[in-house]
């Protein structure tokens, strides 16, 4: 990213790693649509700032103090990389430690993973070593896709058997859908208009599909659950259209799970009669993509026991040097583009 709204390849030095850190030599990548959010102002102004924060790679080198890693190492980084020792992290909100979004490390405060090597602070806490059985592009969906779109399903409160929508599709939305499956939910409701992705959501799990430009989602959930609305929304776009449908079809005493990022506008407003006039006993969850080894280490798990196939979701892949056109395709979401994954 060379500023708003314009972005092209440059070069830079090789990092060095502090005593607890390590640098990655980068193998696989995916863009992301936070990174287009990053590009088009959504945190702010940046300059020369390296994009992309999903990534596996090659343990290049080692701190002093690095206990757990060797050079040669396959490893995957979350998207979010903790200082675990900050005092958000010891309250129990890793992802939050430096201050609002300060886990969010890559293409924030830091030069981002769409290099050949990448720097990670923390290596034996942000680290997770790749089991042999797992290849690099499946690997690289926990740093963030599953990592976000399950703990969507895991702040929602989903009771075993209850009823969940997932307002959008989308990478985040469809491991949301696979992550409501995991948490025991006996009804979910998927909320898309892209044959594709209609298609993939029903492949990941979803009972129901619910096309927002032919129905109306709202007497369709009402329809679907009995007129009480769902246990659980997991709200995986990022819009004040979306959260405001999120609260509608949400049961009184049920979770609105937000996972989207709001690139966009300086308000997102809540219905105040669906709200209960801000008494239904109704929870809104939110949270930033878990990191942490352990984190990544359980997600790993799941997909070496082929409870989920993340690379599924991609669409489309190219080598690093193609990586402007690549963007483009993600950033304008041409030719069906679910997920764009790269090759170094």
């Amino acid at each position: 990213m060379r500023e708003i709204g314009s972005v092209g390849f440059t070069e830079k030095p090789i990092p060095e790693p502090g005593p607890n850190d390590a640098v990655v030599r980068t193998t696989t990548a995916l863009i992301c649509t936070s990174d287009s959010h990053t590009v088009r102002g959504g945190i702010g102004p940046r300059t020369d700032l390296t994009l992309g924060h999903e990534a596996v790679g090659v343990v290049h080198a080692v701190g002093s103090e690095v206990a757990n890693l060797r050079p040669g190492d396959r490893v995957l980084s979350g998207a979010i990389t903790p200082d675990w020792g900050d005092p958000a992290s010891q309250n129990g909100f890793p992802s939050q430690s430096g201050g609002p979004l300060g886990g969010f490390k890559f293409a924030n405060s830091k030069d981002g993973v769409f290099a050949e090597y990448f720097h990670v602070n923390e290596a034996d806490a942000n680290l997770a070593k790749i089991p042999d059985d797992v290849p690099d592009d499946r690997a690289v969906y926990c740093a963030d896709m599953l990592s976000t779109g399950f703990m969507g399903a895991e702040k929602g409160n989903i009771p075993i058997g209850g009823t969940v929508a997932v307002l959008a599709q989308g990478p985040v939305g469809l491991m949301a859908t696979v992550g409501a499956r995991l948490c025991g939910a006996g009804l979910v409701i998927g909320v898309e208009s892209v044959p594709a992705r209609q298609k993939l959501a029903r492949t990941y799990g979803a009972d129901e599909i619910i096309d927002f430009t032919t129905e109306d989602v709202e007497a369709r959930v009402l329809e679907l659950t009995g007129g009480t609305g769902v246990d659980t929304t997991i709200e995986a776009l990022g819009t004040d259209a979306t959260f405001r449908t999120a609260i509608r079809i949400t049961r009184p005493g049920g979770t609105v799970s937000n996972v989207g990022y709001f690139g966009e506008g300086d308000y997102v407003h809540i219905p105040r009669a669906d709200w209960g006039v801000g008494m239904a006993d109704m929870t809104i969850a939110t949270g930033l993509c878990p990191g942490g080894r352990l984190r990544m280490e359980r997600l790993l798990r799941i997909v070496a026991g082929r409870r989920v196939d993340p690379s599924r979701m991609t669409t489309h892949e190219f080598a690093f040097d193609e990586m402007e056109r690549a963007f483009e395709i993600s950033d304008k979401k041409i030719d069906d583009v679910i997920k764009v994954l790269i090759r170094f």
